[in-house]
Order: structure tokens, then C-alpha cells, then sequence
């Protein structure tokens, strides 16, 4: 198990690094909207060959994802080098509180 575990995840890395997701944000934003342009072809692809009769209409739209991959990027380095900062001073904090309940449940 643990090996058809770990080898289904190393070919989901390598499949995520070959299509370009895991480069720069610029190459992630390419490799989105080749999926975007494969997606609705190869679901009526698989229909035909399933035997499926779906009409055009009948499908969804895909959706219109408008986002810069590069400032979502940004923002969550932003956010977590923040948090990541304030931790020591937290980390203190929360420790005096804890030696304040301690005392207080020992009176």
C-alpha cells in the first residue's frame, strides 16, 4: 500500500512539475488556461466515447478565473513571513497566560 501510495503521489508531482505548476507564477498562469482550452473537448471526448449523449448546452460554462497567480503567490509569502515573525513575541505571551492559569489553579 504504502508504496502504490507514494508512487501515485511522486507521479502527481512530477505531472504538476512537467505541466509547468510548480515554475513561477507566469507558468502556472499559462498551464491554467491550457487546461481551460483542453477541458471541454476532452469531457465530450469521453461522453462520445462512453456513449453519453450531452448536448452543449446541457455542459456548464467554464468558469472565467481572473486572478494573478503571482500576487495570490505574493500575498500568501506576505502573510505567513508575518506570522512567522510575531511568533516569538505570541509565543511568550501565551506563555506568560499559561503560567497565570497554572498559579491560579494551584491557589
Amino acid at each position: 500500500r504504502f508504496l502504490v501510495k507514494g508512487g501515485l503521489a511522486g507521479a502527481a508531482v512530477y505531472v504538476a512539475y512537467d505541466q509547468g505548476l510548480l515554475g513561477s507564477g507566469i507558468e502556472g498562469a499559462e498551464a491554467l488556461k491550457k487546461a481551460q482550452e483542453t477541458l471541454p473537448p476532452a469531457i465530450q471526448e469521453w461522453t462520445d466515447y462512453l456513449g453519453w449523449e450531452v448536448r452543449a448546452a446541457q455542459l456548464p460554462p467554464t468558469p472565467k478565473i481572473d486572478f494573478s497567480l503571482s500576487a495570490s503567490w505574493n500575498k500568501g509569502v506576505h502573510t505567513v513571513m508575518s506570522a512567522l515573525s510575531a511568533a516569538p513575541s505570541r509565543a511568550c505571551e501565551y506563555t506568560v497566560e499559561g503560567w497565570k492559569y497554572v498559579k491560579d489553579l494551584v491557589k
